[in-house]
């Protein structure tokens, strides 16, 4: 499997950028479910941290890293530069994770 170099830079120390070949992004769209809100009131009267959306926002990033680095992969790129992660709440209950960066070729 190729490797991809990934980074919140823009520029990548050692290398030159000769091409850029678009964006490359990754989602996933991830609900809450009865339980966790169960516990995450609870929390919410006591404080602290509510580990189970901690795990759940975590798998949800990774989960949209790896798409994005499938569609860099896809393009022939050889590193993303300036990733970015973003959320939007898509309803109810429901919220999207997004990862984005430009996807470019070395030299």
């Amino acid at each position: 499997m190729k490797e991809i170099i990934t980074t919140t830079g823009l520029e990548i120390p050692g290398k030159k950028i000769i091409t850029v070949l678009g964006l490359a992004k990754g989602n996933t769209i991830r609900a809450r479910n009865i339980g966790r809100d169960i516990g995450a009131g609870l929390k919410n009267i006591v404080g602290g941290e509510i580990k189970s959306y901690t795990q759940m926002t975590t798998q949800a990033r990774e989960e949209a890293f790896n798409r994005m680095i499938n569609e860099a992969i896809e393009m022939k790129a050889d590193a993303i530069i300036g990733i970015r992660f973003s959320t939007s709440m898509i309803m109810q209950g429901a919220a999207e994770m997004l990862a984005y960066g430009t996807a470019v070729k070395l030299k």
